[in-house]
């Protein structure tokens, strides 16, 4: 153990404010024990006031958790949702009590997560689109995702839900890569060791003298437990998604969390809630298959052109993937399966950046009125609160950029990485192009989508199911009720 040690001066643990933000595991427990009061709170509001009057509950979860804590986070500090996650917080404490059984082999699959988060939230959600909308589902989803947590922390150790079961632990493991935040060790110090308490504190089983070495931080959740147990630990600055840029070791799933994800929120967006609005929104083949479905089975209560939307986009997102990095293998003469897994990193950007823009647009155009309406409601005040933009503002649309940043960054990312393939540079020139495919779909479908409503302009009258009126009390009036209609982007998932 390591007592004291001069830090570096891009070590975030040398530096006074947020050294103690990061650091500091009083504070860290502090804040842990009142993110997760905030959780069970808005769960037995969703209970005790299911209706749509309840602001706070989807405050909570759909307007600070996801998407705005988690999609600002991933890209600066990496991991820290994962950090103060209620699950997490409570599961240190219940692994220890637990029966610390190792998982069955079968388990320990990471892609059990990615099924549970697509087919799970984004194939209901697009299904039956009211199932999450309302407090009461909000709250439902949030005490079934918590009871079995529990479960799987009493039973199993090293908090194995987090790594395999959870069904955004992938998901954030597999976007942490992107930060500009390095949680590694002084190897100076580490080299001397002889009692590894960094290793002994982490309620992960991992080593973190190890993460500088294996180039990757595995599943370190940023708990910090590490960094009470040993001064040697250091948290520091580094470049963006530096280590996207050398080997490690590759996880598939995280691979096809990139091409799923990308497929489920942006891609899937632009098809049912940006063509959807077109006036032409019936001429598409999401739309065509609906109908006919609709036509031989009537499937009234659900939103089958969101389905088909959802499905579509999938389909196209893992050819272009696929096929794209199958005619890059043979143009490189390499295994086909190292090139897809060994490029295919290049494909995170695309969702980060592609629900950032989306996100930080409606967080100052309703988002941020809706969380300060939330917690007024959630705590009996009232609040004059109001939106500091509209969608007449230009420069909230520039934020729309920051989609072809995630663009540029992923085709950086994409020429580092072949860099790790041994292959004739000619070879590579022309394989580059057929590697993008996913990236090149992207930006299609993102230019398509501005073409088609340029052109044919919005219907009067909105295709997709997700318009629905949504209800919020008066600010100045709490028991007064008045009706909003929001677009489709605003509910929760929708965000994205």
């Amino acid at each position: 153990m390591v007592d004291h040690i001069k830090r570096d001066r891009n070590d975030l643990y040398g530096m006074p404010l947020l050294g103690y933000l990061f650091k500091n595991q009083r504070f860290l427990f502090l804040l842990r024990l009142a993110v997760t009061a905030l959780f069970f709170y808005a769960i037995a509001l969703g209970f005790a006031v299911p209706g749509k009057e309840n602001l706070y509950t989807p405050a909570l979860f759909w307007g600070i958790f996801w998407s705005l804590f988690i999609v600002v986070s991933l890209p600066t500090f990496g991991r820290i949702f994962c950090g103060i996650c209620p699950h997490g917080f409570l599961g240190h404490y219940l692994t220890k009590f637990g029966l610390n059984k190792r998982m069955p082999k079968w388990l320990e699959n990471r892609f059990i997560g990615v099924t549970l988060l697509m087919v799970g939230w984004w194939g209901v959600y697009y299904s039956f689109p009211s199932v999450y909308h309302t407090p009461f589902g909000s709250a439902v989803l949030f005490t079934v995702m918590t009871l079995l947590s529990f479960v799987f922390y009493l039973v199993y150790k090293e908090m194995s839900y987090c790594k395999y079961i959870c069904p955004i632990g992938t998901l954030t493991r597999a976007y942490e890569k992107l930060s500009f935040t390095w949680l590694g060790t002084y190897q100076s110090a580490c080299s001397e060791c002889k009692t590894f308490d960094c290793a002994k504190a982490c309620t992960h089983g991992l080593s973190p003298f190890n993460f500088d070495k294996k180039n990757s931080m595995g599943d370190c959740t940023l708990c910090m437990d590490c960094s009470d147990a040993c001064e040697a630990v250091s948290f520091r600055l580094t470049k963006p998604s530096f280590s996207l840029f050398s080997h490690f070791k590759i996880e598939k799933a995280e691979v096809w969390a990139y091409i799923l994800i990308v497929a489920a929120i942006p891609i899937t967006m632009a098809f049912h809630h940006g063509m959807g609005r077109s006036a032409i929104a019936d001429e598409f083949i999401w739309a065509k298959t609906a109908a006919a479905l609709q036509g031989i089975a009537g499937l009234g209560g659900m939103d089958t052109v969101g389905l088909f939307a959802f499905l579509y986009a999938v389909l196209f997102s893992v050819v272009a993937a696929t096929a794209g990095m199958f005619v890059a293998s043979k143009i490189l003469q390499k295994e086909y399966t190292t090139v897809f897994y060994t490029l295919g990193y290049a494909f995170a950007p695309l969702f980060i950046f592609g629900s950032l823009s989306h996100t930080l647009e409606m967080f100052f155009v309703s988002g941020m009125e809706k969380i300060v309406d939330g917690f007024a409601y959630g705590f009996g005040v009232q609040s004059d609160f109001t939106s500091p933009a509209s969608r007449k503002d230009a420069w909230v649309h520039l934020f729309s950029y920051l989609r072809y940043v995630g663009v540029a960054w992923a085709l950086v990312i994409l020429y580092k990485r072949f860099g790790l393939i041994e292959a004739k540079k000619r070879a590579k020139i022309l394989a580059f192009p057929f590697a993008a495919s996913l990236i090149i779909f992207f930006v299609a479908v993102n230019l398509y989508r501005g073409y088609i409503l340029d052109t044919y302009g919005r219907a009067q009258r909105g295709h997709h199911n997700h318009s629905v009126p949504t209800e919020k009390f008066s600010k100045n009036a709490p028991q007064a009720m008045r009706v909003t209609a929001g677009p489709a982007a605003e509910h929760p998932a929708g965000r994205l």
